[in-house]
């Protein structure tokens, strides 16, 4: 599995319809959305879900008058539950050893992930500089099927576990059923985060609780496994606690987030009564202490989460970890916060060739998701 940074050939989106994940708030949302694709849009392809005609329709208008309607987006009519493609959908692989081909954790796959590490590295000279690469051969696509089931927590989910099929189907790749011990195994993609170099991210909350436990037969090392043999990551940082409001129950990507392939950017939180400041603070110490794919520590950036975003009541998961970097672009969630502009002059500096593009998701977030759960990379 690619880092996100590498060169996308689209980013996959659903427009919105499902208003009871946004009640009361839902007339905002289509807006945002249009925001969103106009940015992305205007560097690379954008393969956009709608459920039905009427709703292309609607999504066509919408677009057109935010000024968002370009050649490059696609439009497919396919229904789905809700919007969640990170979590819904394929998960797009590179390379010419799809998973599958080979027994998962056999000698050949081995020395296939280690061939690439070694030419990963011949890229760069010893001052640091990239070699001119040689040109890209193309190889059969792969997408990743995990299966998908509501978080285990939602019933209505059985059109958004098709969903990933359809991707693949639609980009011509190879589809692959990953398994464990005899069963398919349930993952979303804003559970993990890849450096594409070897290693993973993910939580202990998430994937090894039994609340909304996704995969009861496997435990910590066969996820690890799983990890080797279907994303090429054989090297696993497993965190704690996720943060606040979240119903995933600890997706990694509202927490901790690769920016290269040995930085990460994690959220912290300052106020020592705030219910995040605890498990932000050992998060933070299992990163200081943890070690990349080569054996080198990590470095660690730190940014601390918005102001809390309450809405009638309830702390919502609203984290500046959520956002998306896309072709020439970083999408990055605010909140009208004060540390708004520290998270958006952090990501600058991290990512001084791409535009950093702030997307309010005020009303957004009240759906429990912002840029980078909305969105399902396919890689060049």
């Amino acid at each position: 599995m690619p880092a996100e940074w590498e060169p996308h050939a689209a980013t996959w989106i659903a427009w919105p319809h499902l208003k009871e994940d946004w009640p009361g708030k839902f007339e905002p949302i289509p807006w945002v959305y249009a925001e969103i694709i106009r940015a992305l849009a205007r560097h690379e392809q954008v393969e956009l879900i709608v459920k039905n005609v009427a709703a292309g329709r609607q999504a066509r208008q919408i677009l057109k008058r935010a000024e968002a309607l370009s050649e490059n987006i696609r439009f497919h009519g396919w229904t789905t539950d809700r919007v969640w493609l990170r979590d819904s959908g394929c998960i797009f692989l590179k390379g010419d050893q799809p998973p599958g081909s080979a027994e998962p954790g056999s000698s050949h796959q081995l020395q296939a992930a280690m061939s690439y590490l070694v030419d990963k590295a011949r890229e760069f000279t010893g001052s640091g500089h990239p070699k001119p690469k040689r040109p890209a051969v193309a190889a059969p696509a792969t997408a990743l099927k995990f299966r998908f089931n509501g978080w285990a927590k939602y019933s209505n989910w059985r059109r958004d576990e098709k969903i990933g099929s359809l991707m693949a189907n639609a980009a011509r790749a190879r589809e692959i059923h990953p398994e464990s011990l005899g069963k398919r195994i349930v993952l979303e993609g804003g559970s993990i985060d890849v450096n594409g170099a070897g290693t993973i991210l993910t939580t202990e909350e998430c994937l090894l609780s039994k609340e909304q436990q996704r995969n009861p037969h496997m435990s910590r090392v066969h996820y690890e496994k799983a990890f080797a043999d279907y994303l090429g990551a054989f090297n696993t940082i497993w965190l704690g606690r996720g943060i606040f409001g979240d119903d995933t129950h600890g997706h990694v990507d509202d927490l901790t987030r690769f920016v290269s392939n040995n930085t990460v950017i994690t959220m912290v939180e300052p106020n020592a009564r705030d219910l995040n400041h605890a498990p932000l603070r050992a998060n933070l110490r299992r990163l200081q202490s943890a070690r990349d794919q080569d054996g080198r520590q990590l470095t660690v950036v730190e940014i601390p989460m918005p102001q809390p975003v309450v809405f009638e009541g309830r702390r919502l998961p609203a984290s500046y970890a959520n956002f998306y970097i896309a072709n020439g672009v970083v999408l990055v969630p605010v909140f009208n916060r004060p540390n708004d502009r520290i998270a958006l002059e952090t990501l600058s500096q991290l990512f001084p060739a791409r535009e950093i593009v702030p997307i309010y998701s005020g009303d957004f977030i009240w759906g429990f998701g912002a840029m980078h759960c909305m969105t399902q990379q396919q890689p060049a």
